[in-house]
């Protein structure tokens, strides 16, 4: 993963331009980030919330601003996850085993994406939008097993749905609290309330994965009887 303070420093004179560019440099840094490039979203939507609050973005109303910068996160992730996706079902599997690591893909963490989705199934991609490391490289797997594009759509701008607005809401919450903050500070302290309260995070997938496990027995009963 690229380092993190150094992607501070040159992302912060993007920031100079966010009142005009702001929507847009969101979409291309979540697009990135949402690819085979390591890339912390950290750094992006914490700060388009804090930028929000102070009405920094192109609208310069704080709610309208933030529900904005979320949909242009969540559409950056998704084409990321298609860029993943086709890559994965282009190349194929003993493709990227043999020649990704040389594009940031290690073949330990592949193995552990290819590991959750046999395990969860279309689960995994909105499962994994919600856990690090794996967060990107779980399209990956998606791709490679030929997974019904539509449904790939959904769960994917749904984890990244969530994971964008939770960082974007801190981001806003600290512009509440502090109306002076360096782009490093609100960047480290967004990402310490995030480890900090990442066990809700953890209890809202089991209680998904527990629904969706139940209804998804349901509708397979269901069938069965019907069939019969």
């Amino acid at each position: 993963m690229l380092s993190t303070e150094f992607l501070i420093n040159h992302i912060e004179l993007l920031a100079a331009h966010a009142h005009v560019w702001g929507f847009i440099i969101i979409f291309i840094l979540m697009t990135v980030e949402s690819s085979f490039i390591p890339f912390p979203s950290e750094v992006i939507m914490i700060p388009a919330g804090f930028l929000a609050f102070r009405g920094a973005l192109s609208f310069g109303e704080p709610v309208l601003d933030l529900i904005v910068a979320i949909v242009f996160g969540v559409l950056g992730s998704l084409l990321g996850a298609f860029i993943n996706y086709y890559l994965a079902l282009i190349l194929g599997r003993p493709f990227l085993y043999r020649w990704g690591k040389y594009f940031f893909i290690k073949p330990k963490t592949l193995a552990r994406a290819e590991e959750i989705f046999r395990e969860y199934g279309d689960a995994a991609t909105f499962i994994c939008r919600l856990l690090p490391a794996i967060r990107q490289l779980i399209s990956i797997p998606a791709g490679i097993s030929r997974m019904v594009l539509w449904r790939f759509t959904i769960f994917t701008a749904l984890g990244a749905g969530i994971w964008s607005a939770i960082l974007a809401f801190i981001g806003f919450y600290l512009g509440s609290i502090s109306k002076d903050m360096t782009y490093a500070d609100l960047v480290h302290k967004g990402k310490d309330m995030l480890t900090s309260n990442y066990g809700w995070i953890i209890l809202f997938l089991i209680a998904f994965l527990a629904i969706y496990f139940a209804v998804h027995h349901r509708i397979m009963k269901s069938n069965n009887d019907v069939r019969i």
